[in-house]
């Protein structure tokens, strides 16, 4: 019998989200995504040390920002070795705000991607999903750069994408269900409140029904899971990232899985067309707690994450 990621595989393009890259040979994603915490968590296990400080070494006295550069595409680079598709590589949190500086910095990771032999079409730059960082892969979209929009919560922040032409969204549908979990408190009803009624699933279901619907080629690709069942419901989105641990719940279960979005059903399904602009936008997102609340810890955690990074690389150059 075949197994539950193998099943998975049929309907959905498979992603690994990790940076741990000696693992990935054993799953055969076809995609690949990283981010500061992830890369953070990948250079402290032994394994991953030497490659620190051979990027650390290699680049010794060159500004911060450029060692951080190259740390996070040697990883891509290794990652590229082993997968057949993609790898998406994260704009510093930071400059989430700033579109000038998006721009500036994912035509920096494009460059230095390109010095090493990458062909760019293997590279997806991740940048949070702000409207300044929409605006950014707008920009870079229009230049043939393919953009991941990430830490993406909720519908204007979708459409808006979309709206941008930006080739991939990431909408993240643990920290949704954490949010509302915790919300709920002891109303909380795992057997009510999961499954296909996971307000994460169903916030993704949302958007690949409106993107079907309206015919935006913009890929949907459900990310930060915490459970199977989170994933297996979504069977049929265009990609899911997934960490792994659930890969290997996956790779070991033989539990049936079936198609649960189709694009051809999607466009039979009755959808108001959103209309997005700046104001739009900001109130839309400003009315959604979850989503308002969410985007700005995502960013938060990324930004502390990569301040531990650069303390990681300050000590080794000690």
């Amino acid at each position: 019998m075949m197994t539950s990621l193998d099943q998975l595989k049929q309907y959905t393009t498979v992603v690994a989200d990790s940076g741990d890259f000696r693992l990935l040979e054993e799953y055969k994603p076809q995609d690949a995504t990283t981010n500061p915490s992830l890369i953070l968590k990948s250079v402290q296990k032994d394994d991953y040390r030497p490659l620190l400080e051979k990027t650390v070494q290699d680049h010794k006295g060159q500004p911060m920002g450029k060692i951080i550069d190259e740390l996070i595409i040697a990883f891509g680079q290794e990652i590229l070795k082993i997968i057949p598709g993609r790898v998406s590589t994260e704009v510093d949190a930071r400059l989430s705000f700033d579109t000038a500086a998006t721009i500036d910095k994912a035509h920096s990771l494009i460059e230095i991607y390109k010095g090493y032999g990458v062909d760019p079409k293997r590279v997806l730059i991740k940048i949070a999903s702000t409207w300044e960082g929409i605006r950014a892969a707008e920009k870079l979209q229009s230049e043939g750069i393919d953009c991941n929009m990430t830490l993406l919560f909720s519908l204007p922040q979708a459409v808006a994408c979309a709206e941008a032409k930006a080739k991939l969204i990431s909408p993240f549908v643990g920290r949704i269900y954490d949010w509302y979990k915790k919300s709920a408190g002891a109303d909380w009803d795992e057997a009510r409140d999961g499954g296909a009624n996971d307000p994460g699933v169903t916030s993704v279901k949302r958007i690949y029904s409106y993107y079907k619907k309206f015919g935006y080629p913009t890929e949907v690709m459900g990310a930060s899971f915490r459970t199977v069942s989170q994933i297996t419901e979504l069977a049929g989105c265009d990609l899911l990232t997934i960490s792994p641990d659930l890969l290997k719940k996956l790779s070991e279960s033989d539990e049936p899985v079936t198609r649960k979005l189709d694009a051809q059903a999607s466009t039979k399904e009755s959808i108001e067309r959103v209309s997005i602009d700046e104001s739009a936008f900001r109130f839309q997102l400003n009315d959604e707690a979850m989503a308002t609340e969410k985007l700005a810890e995502g960013i938060r955690q990324f930004a502390a994450d990569a301040l531990k990074l650069e303390k990681l690389i300050l000590e080794l150059q000690k």
